[in-house]
């Protein structure tokens, strides 16, 4: 049972269906403004319609000989109310469509960010926050041009075609004949240049989001850069990606360009061709000139739309590559499902790792634990020490069920962890790590994070529990001081307490304490072990330690190597024996207990 990432990726033809089927979906629930602003738009290309006649009313009736000004007069006025028209159509169509684009593309975001938190831990394994966080910004963006651009110029190009063709048809058959005839060469090159676009474009976005994935890591980690005096190599770094995407983006661009120059050329020859026969008419006297004059703008009105058209083609072959990546991840199916399976009304602790076989996704060679057992009784305090790589971590995460076990099983009060739902099984642990996860809020919302609904006099309880609370009132704002990205504005040793005043105000039935005291100074450790020796009691716990003072007052210390365990005992037991436990205590001059 792995984890291997799930993806069902039809051909691309009914891939791409799926895609515009789940933007169609993120539309829906704008379709009354959609509606609207389509009336307005309608309306607004309706009021250019009419300009090429009262023009021909206008050049017609100057020429005709007695003309009178009145009724151009009154042509004249009519013009003036349809461009206010025009433009009053304009502006509340322009409007719509843009706050249903924005509409749109947050509620694609929030769709889309819920879908990432909802992926397994191998999912990340595999994929970068850069790359991620670039679908969310840049792949999201382009979409929304769809609706507050791609789609209002299609609509409006495509009832000016259509109306500005039954006009040119009303006004010379036989010119309109000449000039619609280009259309079904120009159509089939549009469809070959759409596909050859929207392959590039999807290499362009995955370049781009590699770019990002560098830049992301490296302002993560600029204390480690600035450290090792390693700006250029990592300017070098993102220099090198961004021209990858630069190289793509300007091969997207040579062939939008040749597109739109042969569409150029066809339109202004179409345009030129109309003008000859045009005139050939009017010598003939079967055109007068206010006739050629509004087939003339009818004309170019209908080859700016076409024009638009090809504009519009291209953008949404660019989208097609962003709206595909981003349809991957909405679709993918998750190997653990969070909110699914069993939720047991209480907890008493008792773990059972049953003949575990485990290796990572992303090195199914390499096994990390292999016919491993081992129980931890409730109430129980059981200590994994070992050397780095011996698995104590890959423990760890498969009782958080990030993973689930390749062969045999975990058993929680009898239950296998695989019945039970993920979101209820890790509420039922409280974790403190090394690398203690705090977000870039105030104390208080660090402390309250995973119970929300805490008040304050119980934030401050578990504060002064895992004593914290002096240090925490000793600051700027007390509780409400911000800790900056990743807690940087606080000490390691303040990070840590904040992170067992979180667990403590959780109150779990299991703990795991995973090198909780490793990177701490004397005085630091001696607070945060008071600290969870407090937090223990009661608690069936796992302390993951390779400082073997963490690990002196545990019922049972299990010594792992290899991904196997190689003694169990207690710490005064284990150092009188020859072994690996003995010879790590002799080198971190740990003597038994009195």
């Amino acid at each position: 049972m792995g984890n291997t990432a799930k993806s069902t990726i039809a051909e691309p033809r009914s891939f791409e269906a799926r895609a515009w089927r789940h933007f169609s979906a993120l539309v829906r629930p704008e379709r009354g403004r959609i509606l609207w602003a389509t009336l307005f738009l309608a309306v607004e290309s309706a009021a250019a319609l009419l300009f090429p006649q009262m023009l021909r009313a206008i050049v017609d009736g100057a020429s005709a000989r007695g003309g009178n000004a009145a009724p151009m007069s009154g042509v004249v006025a009519a013009l003036i109310a349809a461009t206010f028209v025009q433009a009053a159509a304009l502006a509340l169509r322009f409007t719509l469509f843009n706050v249903s684009g924005e509409r749109v593309v947050a509620r694609l975001r929030a769709r889309l960010f819920e879908r990432l938190l909802a992926q397994d831990t191998a999912f990340f394994d595999q994929h970068t926050t850069g790359e991620l966080t670039s679908r969310l910004a840049l792949d999201t963006a382009a979409l929304q041009n769809v609706v507050t651009t791609s789609v209002p110029t299609l609509l409006r190009a495509l009832v000016s075609i259509i109306g500005g063709a039954g006009c040119l048809f009303q006004a010379s058959p036989r010119l309109a004949l000449l000039m619609l005839s280009i259309f079904p060469p120009a159509t089939l090159g549009a469809v070959l240049y759409g596909r050859r676009v929207r392959r590039i474009s999807r290499d362009f976005h995955d370049a781009m989001a590699r770019a990002g994935q560098i830049a992301a890591e490296a302002l993560a980690g600029i204390r480690t850069v600035h450290a090792f005096a390693e700006e250029q190599g990592e300017a070098e770094r993102y220099s090198t990606s961004i021209l990858r995407g630069h190289h793509l983006g300007q091969r997207r661009s040579r062939i939008v360009g040749t597109f739109l120059g042969a569409a150029s050329f066809v339109v202004c020859g179409v345009v030129a061709l109309v003008l000859w026969y045009g005139g050939h008419l009017m010598t003939q006297g079967a055109l007068s000139a206010g006739e050629m004059l509004s087939f003339l703008v009818y004309a170019l009105m209908v080859a700016f739309s076409c024009s638009s058209l090809s504009d519009v083609w291209a953008e949404l072959a660019r989208t097609g590559g962003a709206l595909e990546r981003v349809v991957e991840l909405l679709e993918r199916t998750p190997t653990i499902q969070h909110a699914s399976g069993l939720a047991p009304p209480s907890v008493t602790g008792t773990i059972e790792l049953r003949q575990v076989d485990f290796c990572y996704p992303t090195r199914k060679r390499a096994s990390v634990l292999c016919g491993f057992s081992l129980t931890l009784h409730a109430g129980e305090v059981v200590a994994l020490v070992g050397p780095s790589g011996a698995g104590k971590s890959t423990i760890v995460a498969l009782l958080l069920r990030l993973y689930d076990p390749d062969g045999g099983s975990i058993v929680l009060d009898g239950v296998d962890l695989r019945d039970l739902s993920p979101r209820w099984l890790r509420r039922q642990i409280g974790l403190v790590s090394q690398d203690t996860p705090l977000f870039s809020g105030s104390v208080a919302d660090n402390i309250r994070y995973g119970r929300e609904g805490a008040s304050d006099a119980e934030v401050e309880a578990a504060a002064r529990t895992a004593n914290a609370h002096a240090f925490i009132g000793e600051l700027p704002q007390g509780y409400g001081t911000l800790v900056g990205e990743r807690g940087v504005q606080l000490s390691g040793g303040q990070r840590q307490r904040i992170a067992i005043a979180r667990a403590i105000l959780q109150a779990p039935p299991i703990l795991i304490l995973d090198e909780a005291t490793s990177a701490l100074d004397a005085g630091s450790e001696t607070l945060v072990r008071e600290a969870l020796e407090r937090l223990m009691k009661g608690r069936t716990t796992l302390i993951i330690a390779h400082r073997l003072s963490m690990v002196q007052a545990a019922h049972r210390v299990v010594v792992m190597s290899g991904g196997a365990i190689v003694q169990i005992g207690t710490h005064a037991e284990l150092f009188q024996k020859e072994g690996l436990y003995r010879d790590l205590a002799l080198l971190q001059r740990v003597r038994p207990a009195e």
